[in-house]
């Protein structure tokens, strides 16, 4: 198999850096403010042991529990900030690499809770979450709430008053995915297939029960296809614009200055993406089928999570994971879009290995935790559903490639041979 390479794809070519250093630890281009990028190592020593001595001698030590917090918590700062020193940035250098390093500091953390999880029993991680927080023993999933009742009494009172929070999440959520994947024809495969994904697994999570209108008109078309658009669009607009980057220290107006260090949130720079093109090998056709199902189970892990351990959808840590996961596909996506287009990357970033191994992970744990839930499982829904999910993302990627081929054929024409990588 072999891996094709666009010009117009506008990534990292054999002549420049290597791909893979330029995703994972992707150097500042252009330093406006010298103090934020100097190396500060005994600065930053000599003020946490200060901060963890006052910390440890002054604090109130007649709570254990207390005590544990702050052991952890302790334990949890540090690590962060060997992060910062020693983490790489990943593909992103805005607003600083040290926040991307906080990140991947973050994930990893989260990827060892979950490994520490996964070899406890059942009643020792619910023993857990209670000591983390007791509300949670008193808390139990409603079964017997019923969903999808009386789906042909259908007026407009009715569909708005569907409109509610999961709603504007619903919206905000594949706004946020379509910055991230921009390209519309993945999206509508993702958003269709977890419709679907939703319909095979309702015997398991009754909050996956919806009336038609509901899963079609406003998750699909509302919701998803609103968010889709209006995220396709922020893309094309910072896809157009001109990044004309002046360092602070150029600029004498105040005003300016203020601007500036706002901007300082906005991207260096803005790639456009083209995930396929009518000359795209097996290898990377087979690798957007596979970004297509990989989502789904990573969108199931979080209804499973927080039904198997009986969290309600607004607690503080079903509200952190989401949080959390959300910063991390950022620069996952961005890694595995290079591994996958670039020829001259060897190699997938580290940051979406970790996040694959935090999905893999989730899933073991609901798994395993979960065995009674998962024993009432229609094995018949499952498989249909696990061969729908194939049939839908090949049929998908392959209309994305036929589409680029037959109706947008002037893209390609003045495009020359590109390089090849041997699999």
């Amino acid at each position: 198999m072999k891996h094709i390479k666009k010009p117009s794809d506008n990534t990292i070519t054999s002549t420049n850096v290597d791909a893979f250093s330029s995703i994972n630890e992707r150097p500042v281009d252009d330093i406006s403010l010298e103090f934020f990028y100097k190396p500060h190592t005994i600065t930053l020593l000599a003020v946490s042991i200060a901060a963890v001595i006052y910390t440890a001698f002054v604090r109130d030590e007649s709570s254990m529990q207390d005590n544990i917090w702050a052991g952890i918590c302790c334990v949890i700062f540090f690590f962060l900030i060997i992060s910062v020193l020693t983490f790489p940035n990943g593909p992103f250098t805005r607003p600083h690499p040290a926040v991307w390093r906080i990140v991947f500091g973050m994930s990893v953390l989260y990827l060892l809770a979950l490994l520490f999880l996964l070899f406890q029993s059942n009643s020792s991680v619910n023993e857990i979450m209670y000591w983390v927080d007791p509300n949670l023993r008193n808390f139990r999933i409603d079964m017997d709430k019923e969903y999808a009742v009386n789906c042909s009494d259908i007026s407009v009172a009715k569909i708005w008053s569907h409109v509610d929070v999961f709603a504007w999440g619903h919206y905000l959520g594949w706004t946020f995915k379509a910055i991230l994947f921009r390209h519309a024809g993945l999206l509508w495969a993702i958003s269709i297939m977890w419709e679907i994904t939703e319909i095979a697994f309702a015997h398991l999570l009754p909050n996956f029960l919806e009336c038609w209108w509901d899963s079609l008109i406003l998750d699909v078309l509302v919701c998803n296809g609103f968010g889709i658009w209006c995220g396709l669009k922020i893309c094309k607009v910072l896809e157009m614009r001109e990044y004309r980057w002046v360092s602070i220290r150029d600029i004498s107006s105040t005003t300016g200055k203020i601007k500036r260090a706002i901007l300082q949130f906005t991207p260096v720079q803005w790639t456009p993406v083209r995930w396929l093109d009518p000359t795209c090998t097996y290898m990377r056709f087979f690798a957007l089928s596979q970004l297509v199902v990989f989502w789904q189970i990573s969108e199931l892990n979080t209804f499973f999570l927080k039904h198997i351990f009986e969290m309600p959808p607004s607690h503080p840590l079903v509200i952190a994971r989401l949080l959390l996961v959300g910063v991390i596909v950022a620069p996952s996506v961005r890694q595995y879009y290079i591994y996958v287009t670039d020829p001259t990357c060897k190699r997938v970033g580290t940051q979406c290995w970790v996040y694959g191994a935090i999905m893999v992970t989730e899933s073991m744990l609901c798994i395993k935790n979960g065995k009674e839930l998962f024993g009432q499982a229609q094995v018949y829904n499952v498989i249909i559903w696990l061969v729908i999910q194939m049939l839908v993302s090949v049929c998908c990627v392959y209309g994305v490639v036929v589409y680029d081929k037959y109706l947008q054929p002037s893209k390609y024409n003045a495009e020359a041979d590109t390089p090849t990588k041997e699999d």
